[in-house]
């Protein structure tokens, strides 16, 4: 990664401006341009200042009108200089598009997120999405299709990507068991050690903090430029220490937004790199623990990391932005922002595709050529699964369901069982039907091949 050019000496360009030209500055707006943007000096050197002034007085404007805004965070970086953030921009905006969106409802016919009946489904497939995601992040090379079939099946993982993913799933689901709990020490030592069982050169590097032995460095995985160090060892236990007490904090003074709050943590659990690894890891499932424990339900069903990955550079470069002009953290705040902002946006038409899909599967099943295949039972049940794709059915309850001989309904199930459309299983001595993990391409299949 190119690193971007430090800001130049705030102090030095305000002393080499005349105080009329200062004057002239300060009542002029250019603070404010451009609008919508909250650009690092490494931007602003190669825009095209506003007619009239330099890239130097541009940028004392826009330190100005961010200063007049500035709010002290309680971290501070390794030369004791404290973190901080401000409101100028498009930061409340995009905080209202949040609270809009990630804590209210989403309409969207008969695909509801909310439904009782797809909720567990859907929470389901963006936990195994950003397990798979979020490692791969941090190094993990096995393919999404290959993760879901393991993490679906349940079967041992195979190498230490795969562990990776595993732990990942296992760490997030500790979180969401535990969203009504404060964060505590053993508990984020807990959800580390969950993260990195198996997957560490040294087994004794689990669960623990790093060490002034350790030597942890954050390095670009795509050309290996060392992008930061974090700071030493021996101040970890004050620095989580003070990190944890921010998390649980509730109703301070001054008032730091929940979801500002929820992307701090993750900002300065990359900052403090307080393990030997799994930190990025950490911090990005941190951030889904603080906003489902302060109301915002729908991120359960979000996956950052999957926006994350589609442009790594961008999320390296904020933080490194953060770092280099004046710990302000403003510049990873907004990235954080508009990747949830993607990911509900990616939510929305996730459930719309499937609303459509759904509708189709609908009219396939009540078309001509399906019924030389099933009878008007079968297609009831398979309808039936198509709205509640967890249902089990056994003999007995589709007899009942449908008034029939324990025959009859015995010829139905095991006849869609020879088509692919169910499959069947005896846990307990009962033999019970459940949707095949195929099922819409086996409908569109066999449809096709009856017209």
């Amino acid at each position: 990664m190119r690193m971007p050019r430090t800001p130049p000496s705030f102090d030095k360009i305000l002393s080499s401006i005349p105080f009329e030209r200062m004057s002239a500055l300060l009542g002029c707006g250019l603070g404010n341009v451009p609008v919508g943007k909250y650009l690092h000096w490494d931007e602003v050197r190669v825009r095209p200042p506003p007619e009239g002034y330099t890239s130097e007085e541009w940028w004392a404007a826009i330190k100005l009108k961010r200063l007049a805004s500035r709010h002290t965070l309680p971290f501070m970086d390794k030369s004791a200089v404290s973190f901080a953030f401000n409101d100028s921009g498009d930061l409340y905006q995009l905080l209202h598009e949040v609270d809009r969106e990630a804590s209210g409802r989403i309409e969207v016919p008969r695909a509801d997120v909310v439904n009782p009946d797809q909720r567990d489904r859907y929470a389901m497939s963006s936990l195994i999405e950003e397990a798979i995601t979020s490692s791969q992040l941090e190094g993990a090379v096995t393919t999404r299709q290959v993760a879901k079939e393991m993490l679906r099946s349940g079967r041992s993982p195979h190498d230490n990507s795969e562990r990776m993913i595993v732990n990942n799933y296992l760490g997030m689901e500790f979180l969401r068991s535990n969203t009504d709990e404060d964060l505590s020490l053993p508990m984020l030592l807990e959800l580390q050690e969950i993260l990195t069982a198996e997957t560490l050169d040294d087994p004794m590097a689990v669960g623990r903090f790093r060490k002034a032995s350790d030597e942890v460095r954050v390095v670009d995985q795509r050309d290996g430029v060392t992008v930061h160090v974090p700071p030493p060892a021996n101040e970890l236990g004050e620095r989580m220490k003070r990190l944890i007490e921010f998390a649980n904090a509730r109703d301070e003074k001054p008032f730091i937004h929940p979801v500002v709050r929820a992307i701090l943590l993750h900002f300065m659990i990359g900052y403090d790199h307080p393990f030997v690894d799994g930190n990025g890891r950490t911090a990005r499932a941190l951030f889904y623990w603080s906003m489902a424990r302060s109301g915002y339900w729908l991120t359960e069903f979000l996956s950052i990391s999957t926006i994350i990955r589609r442009s790594p550079a961008q999320y390296v470069r904020a933080y490194v932005y953060s770092e280099t002009d004046d710990n302000d953290t403003t510049y990873f705040l907004v990235y954080n922002l508009r990747v949830i902002s993607q990911a509900i946006q990616a939510l929305h038409a996730y459930l719309a595709r499937k609303t459509r899909e759904s509708r189709a599967l609908e009219e396939t099943l009540k078309g001509s050529g399906f019924a030389h295949i099933v009878n008007h039972r079968q297609v009831a049940l398979l309808a039936h699964l198509l709205k509640h794709p967890d249902t089990t059915y056994t003999i007995e309850s589709h007899r009942r369901s449908h008034n029939v001989t324990y025959e009859t309904a015995r010829t139905d199930l095991m006849g869609l069982t020879r088509l692919g459309f169910v499959t069947s299983a005896k846990p307990r001595r009962k033999l019970i039907y459940r949707r095949h993990p195929d099922f819409d391409s086996r409908i569109r299949t066999t449809a096709a091949r009856s017209t």
